[in-house]
């Protein structure tokens, strides 16, 4: 929105269509399907409180057994107490319908018997409704017609996900919106899997409901024997490997991987499986760790056993690797690890490795062509607009995606110095080479830099290392950012070491006049390994001071021309220049219209798992007149926080920047906010917004430019096929 401006959707307007002129006509394909019929009628929202028939439960139990108990009383009374009007349930709490199943004052109460694993357990469902949604406010909003927002929207789009979701859920494995099959699964490291499957969501367009659906990949735990995953996750042979006991980093990666984690104990001594949460692990391996036990066939005898004899005696199990300590459950029972299975259909939710990350990009890359037939398959396999469930939430969903109208943009024409051989050109099929071209300005030369080589000499020796630095030097120097000091002192480091001591190190062997500081440190990594990546770059920007440049150590083998180009535009940006520009005519009518700071607002999270961490919120923006130029602040908040604290004063600081720089105050703010929902969506802009005013009122009284607030969503679902 802007805050001068009016949007095209003003409430209690239609949409003003002001579609592109620019560019190339076609038509493409896009993963939605439009709904040729969507609900007019309302939907009845329930509270669902579902309990065992005598006592309750402690805590909800997982979504997965909450949807099987409520399926089977769905069945055991659909045509009786249900009236054949079907249900959809979220798995806690609510549940939608199509029409009333009972009257506004009454409770539905349900009995259901339910067995799992040969056990059976009677459990009580009662029904209640607690709000009518009215449809009508969902025709008027993709029309226009009303001032409502997405949050008001939706209930009723919840109903309509639930009841595609009950569809789909019956021939896929679902969590939440997203449905997996474990056909074409791929074995990664970690006893872990990673499963093909698709997001499915009813999305508002403009005077049309799609449904919308998407290729998706998770990580799955590989179900089978716990021992066979563990010996993974630790990298061993054997697991006779650890017959002398686990290491507290062994135990800690167990642990981080059995969070959560359903297992089903199996053995002879107990009648079909035994479902449960592993706690803990015991402390001492089964041989050693020992309880009192009375022997049932000596009652009134209690003694002391360990583990390993008490099922030997209550089970006649011999355990094979009574070396390893015991996985501890409810009330503290002790069970074998090599008597323990991983359960089937669950989802890993922690922070996956390197070499997981890497497995999951490769199998999640696929060419468009192949999402889109993967895509028209599940449409046709799953059958989902001939389900009675759909159509009884007045939906009708066609068996194709819908096709949008599309343009294909004139290339744009990008600039470089003016010494270069080709000035300006314009790229073909989104690609270009830096060959016979320098950028646009140079930063600052360098003069004081130095190369870090965490890898071995005997592998990296430094002559070789010379001869790229040499290599990089000649293409820098011919792509126009200068270096003055074509031989800096290689200073060799253990990676393993302390990498802030022998980045001090690296720094110190720099020669530098009185007054100057390091200017750049090239560091070459021997492997991807992630966590010393970060350590570099955490120790160059927080303890040094200086600018750093990674590399792979692997590339300084064949000191590649291209290579080094690439590596030469990383470091002139570092250093202050510009790589390239666009031609006036290129630029965005904002940018040169009037002086313009751009800037960029997300928060990053802790991972799934982490707690304690805190929030990192990141405010950008620009510091020159073209919008090629950025200064950062970095806000620490409290863990999983969204909205923006001291917003106004990270504002503040960057339109003094910006003023430094270019000796004008923006008369203009485009502010791009990302990393929030639909439904923060007002909450967001009124409270931000209200921040970005208060900066510039407090700047100078009276100074009021125009704003511009862009709420981006980068994790959308949206994919267009040509």
């Amino acid at each position: 929105m802007s805050q001068r401006g009016e949007s095209s959707s003003s409430p209690g307007t239609t949409y003003v269509k002001q579609y592109g002129s620019m560019g190339r006509k076609l038509k493409v394909n896009v993963n939605m399907i439009e709904l040729k019929k969507y609900p007019e009628q309302n939907i009845y929202q329930y509270d669902v409180d579902l309990v065992p028939e005598r006592g309750v439960f402690k805590k909800l139990p997982a979504p997965e057994f909450m949807r099987s108990v409520f399926d089977q009383a769905m069945r055991t009374h659909r045509t009786t107490k249900l009236k054949g009007i079907p249900l959809v349930y979220d798995a806690r709490k609510i549940a939608y319908a199509p029409s009333p199943i009972c009257s506004s004052n009454e409770e539905l109460v349900l009995d259901v018997s339910y067995t799992e694993l040969g056990r059976s357990e009677k459990f009580v469902i009662r029904i209640r409704e607690v709000a009518v949604i009215n449809t009508t406010i969902l025709t008027e909003f993709i029309k226009g017609k009303s001032s409502a927002g997405v949050a008001d929207i939706q209930p009723a789009l919840t109903a309509l996900d639930l009841a595609v979701g009950s569809v789909v859920r019956s021939q896929m494995v679902g969590f939440n919106r997203s449905f997996f099959t474990r056909t074409q699964a791929l074995p990664t490291s970690g006893g872990l899997e990673l499963w093909r499957g698709f997001s499915f969501s009813v999305r508002p367009g403009i005077e049309r409901l799609f449904l919308n659906i998407n290729t998706a990949v998770t990580a799955m735990y590989t179900p089978g024997s716990l021992l066979e995953a563990i010996i993974n996750i630790l990298e061993l042979r054997d697991v006779n490997q650890v017959r002398g006991g686990l290491s507290p980093q062994m135990v800690r990666t167990i642990g981080s991987y059995l969070r959560g984690v359903v297992l089903y104990l199996k053995h002879r001594g107990i009648q079909g499986k035994r479902k449960f949460s592993v706690k803990g692990m015991t402390t001492k391996p089964l041989d050693k760790e020992s309880f009192e036990w009375e022997d049932p066939t000596q009652e009134g005898k209690t003694e002391m056993v360990t583990i390993e004899k008490y099922y030997q005696r209550r089970y006649n199990i011999k355990l094979n690797y009574p070396f390893l300590p015991g996985l501890v459950g409810r009330k503290n029972a002790v069970f074998p690890i090599e008597l323990c299975d991983i359960g089937e259909n669950q989802r890993y939710k922690g922070k996956l490795d390197d070499k997981q990350t890497a497995d999951m990009v490769k199998f999640a890359c696929q060419k468009p062509s192949e999402n889109m037939s993967r895509i028209n398959q599940a449409i046709s396999n799953l059958g989902i607009g001939i389900s009675p469930v759909v159509k009884a939430f007045g939906m009708e969903i066609p068996n194709r995606l819908a096709e949008v109208e599309a343009r294909v943009l004139p290339t744009p024409t990008i600039t470089y110095g003016s010494r270069s051989r080709e000035p300006s050109l314009a790229p073909s099929s989104g690609a270009w080479n830096m060959r016979d071209k320098q950028v646009t300005t140079s930063g600052k030369p360098l003069d004081y830099w130095a190369v870090l080589v965490l890898a071995n000499r005997s592998y990296m020796a430094e002559g070789r290392v010379q001869n790229f630095v040499t290599t990089l030097v000649r293409i820098c120097n011919q792509t126009g950012y200068r270096i003055n000091h074509p031989q800096p002192p290689i200073v060799y480091g253990n990676p393993n070491a302390d990498i802030g001591r022998e980045m001090k190190k690296a720094c110190d062997s720099i020669r530098l006049r009185p007054g100057d500081a390091p200017q750049l440190l090239l560091v070459i990594l021997p492997t991807t390994n992630a966590q010393v990546y970060q350590t570099v770059k955490n120790c160059a920007y927080t303890a040094l001071g200086v600018q750093s440049q990674c590399m792979q150590a692997k590339h300084v083998q064949n000191a590649n021309a291209q290579y080094c180009a690439n590596l030469c535009l990383k470091i002139n940006a570092k250093m202050g220049g510009t790589n390239q520009s666009l031609v006036g005519q290129n630029l965005q009518k904002m940018l040169h219209s009037k002086p313009t700071l751009v800037m960029g607002c997300d928060v990053t999270h802790p991972a799934p798992g982490e707690h304690g961490k805190p929030s990192i919120a990141s405010v950008v923006g620009s510091t020159d007149l073209m919008g090629l130029r950025y200064a950062a602040t970095l806000i620490q908040l409290p863990s999983r926080q969204e909205l923006v604290k001291l917003l106004m004063e990270a504002v503040q600081r960057h339109l003094r920047l910006f003023f430094s720089s270019t000796k004008v105050k923006p008369r203009h703010i485009v502010f791009y906010r990302d990393g929030i929902s639909e439904t923060q969506f007002p909450q967001t802009r009124d409270r931000e917004l209200t921040e970005i005013l208060r900066a510039c009122s407090s700047v100078e009284a009276g100074y009021k430019p125009e704003v511009t607030f862009i709420a981006v969503l980068k994790r959308h679902n949206t994919r267009f096929y040509p």
